[in-house]
């Protein structure tokens, strides 16, 4: 017997999610996580800046070696570093985690100087350069007189490593912004007849030239190798080559670099403020699945079973790409799903609105009414996600990373997994309409359907108290101005030589009680105890020092430095730029799905929420480190997300209703999701609520924060987007218009559909 359509349609969705749900559980039983510098600890390098023949090694010459070295590190796989200045010319590297320490320590103190250089001659033994000659050693041994660098590294484009067309080993292909100077350098050396020393070109890395090639006898004098790109060939290994093409990549160092000290460093969270925090965790998911199932009944049993598979899925997709697990991640991992209830609730309380006597035709109503609400706020948010991975680096760069994932796993697990289960058990006996959850309206439904759309008819009056807590806000963070973290600012590195092992939960205890709370205090080798916090006057440095002499019975300080931000000027400017361009891009976007007036008052909306919850921060005096950074973006995502929701619906009910005013349409719109809004919001509010009340430290801030974010970003879509987009209508008729004419049917009751 043939198959229905709806029969194909389950048959590939159930066989999707058995593939990505076994591939899931091998790489859970298979793949150990990598874990940050807060949960496990990991490998602390001190570099020491030296001078340079051109430059001197002083602050500025080792800030711009950090970014250098961040880029190296990021080439190397290794995620959620750590990189500051300690005093004038000390760099302090930790790396969680680091499968091969002896590798990252040769890639990171290289100063990788690549310079292109004319082949003058041989130099005999002991024989001196001459002026604007140097003489270093070829790929063999031999002594070679180079002239004046002709390129440097600075004018390569990138560098590629490959296997070596022309036989074995491997090869580092380099692209020339400017192919002149490459041209011309070959072209002098081809005026020397073949075969000696002066038609070759040597490319010299760190003193040593590691390939010195002869120009091709085809090529003539005066002619040179046309093109931007060249090879260089030194029977490198796969790993050399990798290598190579990586500090290329990331540029010389202004300044050379010593090693002064490798060390392992232990944990910067303790062990109890990690087992609070997972209890939190395991309490706001309990929460979350209870509401769904009380409110939605075995609808709601299949979302807690398909958001089960979305953590697997999630985690999976992390433990494959080798993420580093941090804490904060953690905990962001856990709010995203809490978001992924979001989709769910959307296709549910569409359904709701479809079911006439059928649950499996409502169920698959919900899921195509819902399909372009789902797809757009998602979309959006991956045009921000991968900005950010492409533009910024550092801790910014990771978040992207994990925000895709995140994403992605959240359609599959919405538009796949649980579109499965829940046919499966819909037609199952089990789908009676009293127990299925869609067959009855909510609460907060039937309250919608008594409202009257008219009641933003007056804009401005909204717009007034926005614009109220808008000036507030900017008052705290003028006026009083942001109390930044040690990560924007810097701080004080101290460290103390305790002569023995000494309990490092009891050494926080002690550091917090005399005023540093946020003080990260770590195991520092072999009876050693280190403690970076913010700037710090010398009274209070002896604080600090009693308080950990008091634990370990004595402690006598080896190291006493001033540190710089670990989030440097460059990096921050990367974050704002990928940041501002993946707002634009979402704008962008949601001016040709939508128009241009709603992107508008969406963007508008988002700023707002940000700003806000920058005001807040400030007059509660909260630090606003790298945490709450994370934080910040996640809460720029949830604004985008609610508004797109509401403006789908403006522009179904806009198709729907050509000769509604537009006042009355944004206010049905808003009052239709409300539904929506008000459960996933509450599904949110557990996670963050356990996090904020039972969570330690840092990490109740992000909980904090995001809470702060949860709110305003709805309400902003009520008080700040809805009434933006019905004064831009007034000025610019046509806001939410769809180009044909809308040919769905009219429904009956005002469900939240979106």
């Amino acid at each position: 017997m043939p198959r229905t359509p709806a029969q194909r349609g389950l048959l590939i969705r159930a066989l999707l999610s058995l593939a990505v749900l076994a591939t899931t559980a091998y790489l859970l039983l298979t793949t150990a996580p990598r874990l940050g510098l807060d949960l496990r600890g990991g490998t602390q390098i001190v570099l020491e800046t030296n001078n340079s023949p051109t430059v001197e090694a002083n602050a500025e010459s080792t800030d711009r070696a950090i970014e250098v070295l961040r880029r190296r590190v990021d080439a190397l796989g290794v995620a959620e570093p750590t990189l500051a200045r300690s005093g004038e010319r000390r760099i302090v590297v930790e790396l969680p985690d680091v499968r091969d320490p002896a590798e990252a320590v040769e890639v990171i103190g290289r100063t990788a100087a690549l310079t292109f250089h004319p082949v003058v001659g041989v130099a005999e033994p002991g024989a001196q350069p001459a002026e604007g000659e140097r003489i270093v050693p070829d790929e063999s041994g031999q002594q070679l007189r180079l002239g004046p660098a002709a390129l440097s590294g600075d004018g390569v484009e990138d560098a590629r490593a490959g296997n070596n067309p022309q036989g074995a080993g491997w090869i580092v292909s380099v692209n020339f912004r400017d192919g002149q100077a490459w041209e011309k350098l070959t072209a002098d050396a081809a005026c020397s007849p073949p075969g000696t020393p002066s038609r070759r070109v040597a490319i010299v890395l760190d003193d040593e030239a590691i390939s010195s090639p002869q120009v091709d006898p085809s090529i003539t004098c005066g002619v040179g190798i046309i093109g931007s790109s060249t090879q260089i060939t030194g029977q490198f290994t796969q790993e050399e080559a990798a290598d190579l093409a990586l500090l290329v990549n990331a540029g010389a160092l202004p300044v050379p670099v010593e090693v002064i000290e490798q060390r392992t460093v232990g944990p910067t969270l303790g062990e109890e403020a990690i087992d609070t925090s997972a209890r939190a965790a395991i309490i706001g998911l309990a929460l979350i699945a209870a509401f769904l199932i009380v409110v939605y009944r075995l609808a709601g049993f299949v979302a807690v079973l398909a958001l089960a598979g979305y953590a697997g899925v999630s985690y999976a997709a992390l433990l494959a790409i080798g993420a580093t697990l941090t804490l904060p991640g953690l905990a962001g991992f856990v709010l995203a799903i809490g978001m992924a209830v979001d989709a769910t609730v959307l296709v549910f309380e569409r359904a709701r609105e479809e079911y006439t006597g059928s649950l499996p035709k409502a169920a698959d109503r919900g899921f195509r009414g819902a399909l372009s609400a789902i797809v757009d706020s998602n979309v959006t948010t991956l045009l921000a996600a991968g900005l950010l991975f492409w533009l910024a680096s550092g801790p910014v760069r990771g978040f992207g990373v994990t925000l895709t994932i995140g994403v992605l796993a959240s359609m599959f697990t919405c538009l796949v997994l649980t579109r499965a289960l829940l046919e499966m058990v819909l037609r199952s006996p089990l789908g009676r309409p009293a127990l299925s959850g869609l067959a009855h309206q909510g609460r907060v439904r039937t309250w919608v359907e008594r409202r009257d759309w008219g009641w933003v008819s007056r804009p401005l009056r909204w717009l007034l108290g926005s614009a109220v807590a808008v000036v507030l806000a900017l008052a705290g963070l003028f006026a009083v101005g942001p109390n930044l973290g040690v990560e924007f600012t810097g701080g004080r590195q101290l460290e103390y030589d305790t002569g023995q092992a000494v309990d490092v939960e009891q050494v926080r205890d002690a550091v917090a009680e005399v005023g540093f709370p946020r003080a990260v205090v770590q195991l520092a080798g072999d009876g050693g105890v280190s403690v970076r916090t913010e700037p710090a006057t010398d009274e209070e440095a002896e604080q600090i020092r009693t308080a950990v002499a008091d634990v370990a019975g004595g402690a006598e300080e080896v190291r006493d430095e001033q540190i710089g931000p670990s989030l440097g000027a460059e990096l921050r400017v990367q974050a704002l730029i990928a940041l501002g361009l993946a707002v634009l891009a979402q704008l962008a976007y949601l001016a040709i799905r939508f128009d241009w007036r709603l992107g508008l008052a969406t963007v508008i909306a988002l700023a707002q929420d940000v700003v806000l919850v920058l005001g807040i921060f400030t007059w509660l005096g909260k630090t606003m480190d790298g945490v709450f950074l994370a934080a910040l973006l996640t809460v720029i995502g949830y604004s985008v997300n609610d508004s797109v929701v509401v403006f789908d619906r403006v522009r179904e009910l806009r198709g729907r209703k050509r000769r509604e005013p537009f006042h009355r349409v944004v206010g049905g719109a808003i009052l239709q999701t409300l539904p929506r809004t008000v459960n996933t919001g509450i599904g949110v509010l557990f996670v963050l609520g356990a996090l904020l009340f039972l969570g330690d430290g840092s990490l109740a801030d992000f909980a904090l924060a995001l809470l702060l974010g949860l709110l305003v970003g709805t309400l902003s879509t009520v008080v700040t987007a809805g009434p933006v987009a019905i004064l831009l209508d007034k000025r610019w008729p046509g806001a939410g218009k769809s180009r044909t004419p809308s040919r769905q049917r009219e429904r009956q009751g005002t469900g939240a559909v979106v």
